[in-house]
């Protein structure tokens, strides 16, 4: 299937009548789905000393021309791909991804490769995972179709011939071996090797270099989380340090979390004094309000009193009689006399002038009330 162009890509629509996901159709460039079965294996690739082989049929290897164009005979191009495995990563998945992916029709064969003497000297026979783990990891890759226990380090055409391998699939990177430089040039000459290209970033040596310069990490929390001091081959005085620099990050983490505590409350009470400190100065501006409109120049308070003012004023000044009212007769009201007296005094000459020509007063029961 031609994977679909850009262009086929960029002009989709969505469409409401479709059959497809969000109203799409088969001619919107969607490639078809494929069927859950065919997205993995149900059991892990078998060994090689499980799988018959028809030996009755010569061995005739086809050649890479024929492998590309599709190979005549009626089976798959057989390659090989070995390797130690140690702590499977993807680097070693992609590098089998390749392996498979190299013709049309690939029956992948990987060998388990032992760590012998035959390996050059950087390894000395060390890996971190057994040969049981590394066997297991490389079954359950879904690209190898059958794995070979116990595989040489350097391939033999009697071995090639007892499993019939057409291609060698390895990168080109040479690799030495007791007596020689490279492990495959054999098999270059021979027109098998197929090269594959190495994942940049990530190998076993990576991972180890990791763990090694993080070593007190890995220790400290392996520690904690049961291994004994013995199963991590760490030294009495070491475990004592580990232990202690634990309490002391514990200490520090704690610290940290009341840090951060204590920041989060200053800051809600900030929030807190600055809504406070709005709603104070709404209000403080709303009492003022309210003052000056009740005390103010202008304010009611003053209009209040003016009003009493003059209802007492009003109240206090006399209201004048009108003109057309009739007058009411009076009785004569008694000659006003001074208490005590109930005589008139002796009038005497000189009295008796004087009394002549002062003026008699009547006061009125009204006007005495």
């Amino acid at each position: 299937m031609e994977p679909p162009t850009s262009s086929r890509l960029n002009s989709r629509k969505r469409r409401k009548d479709g059959s497809g996901p969000n109203g799409a159709t088969e001619l919107d460039g969607i490639p078809p789905k494929m069927s859950r079965r065919s997205l993995g294996l149900r059991e892990p690739a078998p060994f090689s000393d499980e799988v018959e082989i028809d030996y009755s049929k010569p061995y005739i290897r086809v050649t890479y021309e024929e492998a590309m164009r599709g190979t005549p005979l009626d089976r798959p191009v057989r390659v090989y791909a070995d390797g130690i495995f140690d702590l499977f990563h993807s680097g070693h998945a992609r590098a089998l991804m390749q392996a498979k992916n190299l013709f049309p029709n690939t029956y992948l064969i990987v060998g388990g490769t032992v760590c012998s003497d035959e390996l050059t000297h950087n390894f000395k026979g060390f890996t971190v995972m057994n040969e049981n783990e590394r066997y297991d990891a490389v079954q359950h890759c879904r690209y190898v179709d059958e794995v070979v226990r116990n595989a040489p380090w350097t391939l033999t055409p009697e071995f090639l011939a007892e499993h019939r391998i057409d291609f060698v699939a390895h990168d080109d990177i040479p690799y030495s071996s007791a007596g020689s430089d490279d492990v495959y040039k054999h098999i270059k000459e021979a027109g098998m090797f197929a090269p594959t290209q190495r994942t940049e970033g990530i190998s076993t040596s990576d991972i180890i270099t990791r763990i090694v310069r993080d070593y007190d990490v890995y220790a400290r929390r392996n520690l904690q989380r049961g291994y004994t001091a013995k199963e991590l081959n760490v030294s009495f005085i070491n475990e004592k340090k580990y232990h202690l620099q634990e309490r002391v990050d514990k200490v520090k983490k704690r610290v940290k979390d009341v840090e951060e505590k204590s920041k989060e409350f200053v800051q809600k009470v900030e929030e807190k004094s600055i809504d406070l400190i709005q709603k104070w100065e709404e209000k403080s501006r709303e009492f003022i309000g309210n003052f000056l409109e009740m005390f103010g120049p202008e304010g009611a308070l003053k209009h209040m009193l003016k009003e009493g003012k003059g209802r007492m004023l009003q109240a206090i000044s006399p209201k004048q009689s009108p003109s057309s009212s009739p007058t009411h007769d009076r009785s004569p009201s008694p000659s006003f006399r001074w208490p005590f007296s109930t005589k008139t005094p002796p009038s005497s000459p000189a009295n008796r002038s004087r009394n002549e020509s002062a003026v008699t007063y009547d006061i009125s029961e009204d006007e005495e009330d």
